[in-house]
């Protein structure tokens, strides 16, 4: 880059996009890289206070900030990604299709510790909506050396760090556990919210079946409904250590192999994974999910409707943010739950 005065620019080129603030009016480039200075445009650049610019000289072994940022943005982008044009030298991503969103931490760390190179993003496994904003790249500097984005590159190898996994669980059937349900003594409540939050992830309940007490009659239940062969099983209730909660025990006897019982997620502690041979998942959902606005089936269901095995160590990384702080106003998943 060549350093020279502003009143001297006529004619030169500019090497960056030069922004003009006008608070509560404007906020955006007003000179865009490319731009031939000419003679009308001094006195603008003068107010915005741009008594130097600089022009850009091609040097061998450094990138100009746009083609870093064209560099660093195909580290990371997949084909359910959208991309900003180049604006400023930096680029954004946004979700081109509803799914559930993973980063390689690893690999996004060692590329953020480089130095001059930046990759900010939302939280990963999360679900996104079409639309949500994913990330954003850029380097510090105008021009930067060439081999620091080539160590960036080594870092992230062939796959790209970012990916949105897509919704592939369409069916579901539901277990109703508890005999003051099926005697019809209280309304059953729980069923509605868990039909809402599985059509919120396109998936269907193609069938229901009260099953009562007892960990003979919910493993039939189950057995029952694994017979319509839906990509998923529901449990509702049963989940607490009462001598009448016998739905662990009853997924257990189904032949079903439990991944994990209990989960350090509040509310939902007591859910239930497992899975049959086939890969079918069936979970246990303790009643919380009946009433409380988040827990830990909202974090559960993208991972599961994306086709995500559950292991034990999944659930345990989720006590760290998994603690609801119970907020007056919900407005999750604006918020720190599951993050």
């Amino acid at each position: 880059m060549k350093l020279i005065n502003t009143v001297d620019a006529v004619g030169h080129v500019l090497c960056h996009d030069l922004t003009q603030i006008i608070r509560g009016e404007y906020k955006d480039a007003r000179f865009r890289k490319g731009h031939v200075v000419r003679e009308e445009d001094i006195p603008v650049l003068l107010s915005m206070g741009k008594e130097h610019l600089y022009i850009y000289e091609v040097t061998p072994g450094m990138l100009h900030e746009n083609d870093a940022a064209e560099r660093l943005c195909a580290l990371c982008i997949n084909e359910r990604m959208d991309r900003s044009e180049v604006k400023e030298g930096k680029i954004e991503l946004k979700a081109a299709e509803n799914g559930f969103f993973r980063i390689r931490s690893e690999a996004l760390l060692g590329i953020n510790s480089i130095g001059e190179i930046i990759i900010a993003t939302r939280r990963g496994n999360c679900a996104v909506r079409k639309g949500d904003k994913l990330a954003a790249m850029r380097v510090i500097p105008l021009i930067i050396e060439e081999e620091k984005l080539q160590a960036a590159e080594k870092i992230a190898g062939s796959d790209p760090i970012f990916e949105i996994l897509p919704y592939v669980k369409k069916t579901a059937c539901i277990v109703i556990t508890g005999s003051e349900v099926k005697k019809g003594l209280i309304q059953d409540t729980f069923t509605p919210v868990v039909i809402d939050k599985l059509k919120a992830y396109g998936i269907e309940t193609i069938g229901t079946v009260q099953s009562g007490d007892g960990v003979e009659n919910v493993k039939n239940a189950i057995l029952s409904m694994r017979e319509k062969k839906p990509d998923l099983i529901l449990c509702t209730g049963g989940m607490s250590v009462d001598p009448d909660d016998n739905t662990p025990g009853g997924i257990r006897a189904s032949g079903a192999n439990v991944v994990c019982y209990g989960a350090p997620v509040l509310p939902g502690a007591m859910f239930l994974i497992a899975y049959f041979e086939d890969g079918t998942p069936v979970c246990g959902l303790p009643g919380c999910i009946m009433h409380a606005n988040a827990t830990v089936f909202d974090l559960m269901l993208p991972r599961l409707a994306a086709g995500l095995p559950i292991r034990r160590e999944d659930v345990a990384a989720m006590g760290e943010g998994g603690l609801c702080l119970g907020c007056k106003e919900c407005r999750y998943p604006i918020c720190p739950f599951g993050r």
